[in-house]
């Protein structure tokens, strides 16, 4: 994997601890954290090549490889606390789609450019509210959230200016940007959910505590819609279920393709 100069991160090793009991759960919510970024990544560089102008190419290539160096240094910090010696290639090419955690919202298709706006700019702002907290205390993301920050905080005005002049912009591109929430809405509430023992590891000081970045998240979003002109969908559903591994069927033809060549060439090194 593309590592963007990004170690296995220190904080691995620093002052904090958690419940042997409580083990198994921080490593799914490490692994969680790093799929989140490697799928989403992955979808962004889709656009290489292909973006509505080249400033705007560049941009999205730079913020794939951001989020794909984040993947490779959470995996690598996942594979050390479990401690079965598996490492971040290991994680992100030798596992099937049921055993990936990240939220259903990073998994679909790129769609054309308003939908991947809507999209980044959702992750953007639950990622900046997560990583600054991860990188206030202590624990194993300590030291990648803390880079993190500096970067969502980026790719935030990026895709909160894009919401914007697409709200606000043609009647086309209001009506795209528009559907796009509509349509992606429904996926938004995964992104706050921890598993059985999230509730634990919020008490032991390891996790944020989901409902409190859940009415930031809903704060943030809402000025910036409203400045944009763009109606927030009225709608209590939300899917559940690619956290614990029900996934798209999205997830698995994109898994195809990205993991091939590590596949037919294992124990290649990169």
């Amino acid at each position: 994997m593309t590592d963007r100069a990004i170690a296995k991160d220190p904080d691995v090793a620093a002052d904090w601890d958690c419940p042997d009991q409580l083990k198994p759960s921080l490593v799914n919510q490490v692994i969680s954290y790093g799929d989140d970024a490697l799928v989403l990544g992955h979808r962004l560089s889709e656009w290489c090549g292909h973006g509505p102008l080249l400033e705007e190419d560049i941009a999205l290539a730079n913020i794939a490889l951001d989020l794909i160096g984040r993947a490779s240094a959470a995996l690598s910090v996942a594979g050390d606390l479990e401690g079965a010696g598996r490492s971040a290639d290991d994680l992100a090419y030798f596992r099937e789609a049921v055993d990936f955690r990240n939220a259903a919202l990073v998994e679909f298709p790129r769609g054309d450019f308003a939908y991947t706006i809507a999209r980044q700019f959702f992750f953007d702002v639950f990622a900046l509210d997560l990583n600054d907290w991860l990188a206030s205390n202590p624990g194993p993301l300590r030291g990648i959230a803390g880079k993190a920050v500096k970067e969502t905080s980026y790719h935030l005005r990026h895709t909160s200016e894009w919401m914007k002049r697409l709200g606000d912009g043609t009647e086309e591109s209001h009506d795209r940007v528009q559907s796009a929430v509509n349509e992606l809405w429904m996926y938004t509430g995964e992104l706050f959910e921890a598993d059985a023992n999230g509730t634990a590891l919020t008490e032991a000081g390891l996790l944020p505590d989901r409902h409190d970045l859940k009415a930031q998240w809903d704060d943030r979003v809402g000025a910036v819609l409203a400045e944009a002109g763009i109606t927030t969908p009225e709608t209590d559903y939300h899917f559940s279920g690619a956290r614990s591994g029900r996934h798209t069927e999205h997830l698995g033809h994109m898994l195809s393709e990205m993991q091939i060549l590590a596949r037919s060439h294992p124990g290649a090194e990169w």
